[in-house]
């Protein structure tokens, strides 16, 4: 990156971070399980590290290290090879959209209701799952 780069990536951050509240501070609460990011209002906002792409299921040792980015827009986990975008998660958005909609789906897939109960029931008296149809292979797949 040479000099003009440089500087226009500082401009860019300056912009940034004036339009909205940065990271003055951040760390992990082994207990609660939940990153706690200081923001440049005074607020704090907490997170629960299960539900942050790149975070989830990680040891709380390598949690504890977190470095705030010099214009306050990322946490960096160095012990992880992991950045959290702080404007991101200020909107509630903790990973990519793939991995957002598959914790998602883990979600809802494993709620249990009443409603589920009764249509697997119904299901049941049917003959259970209906079994998939044989269907002629694709082309260009072998069989």
């Amino acid at each position: 990156m040479d000099e003009a780069a440089f500087d226009r990536a500082n401009l860019e951050g300056d912009r940034v971070r004036k339009a909205g509240p940065h990271a003055v501070a951040a760390r992990y609460l082994a207990a609660r399980k939940r990153l706690v990011v200081v923001l440049s209002t005074g607020a704090e906002l907490a997170v629960p590290v299960d539900g942050i792409e790149g975070l989830a299921g990680a040891a709380p040792e390598d949690l504890r290290e977190i470095e705030v980015t010099p214009a306050g827009l990322g946490l960096h986990f160095p012990r992880l090879d992991a950045d959290v975008y702080v404007p991101a998660l200020i909107e509630g958005v903790t990973g990519s959209a793939q991995w957002m909609a598959q914790q998602l789906g883990r979600a809802g897939g494993s709620v249990r209701s009443e409603r589920k109960a009764q249509a697997s029931r119904e299901n049941g008296k049917r003959g259970g799952r209906p079994r998939q149809r044989d269907r002629a292979p694709l082309e260009g797949r072998g069989r």
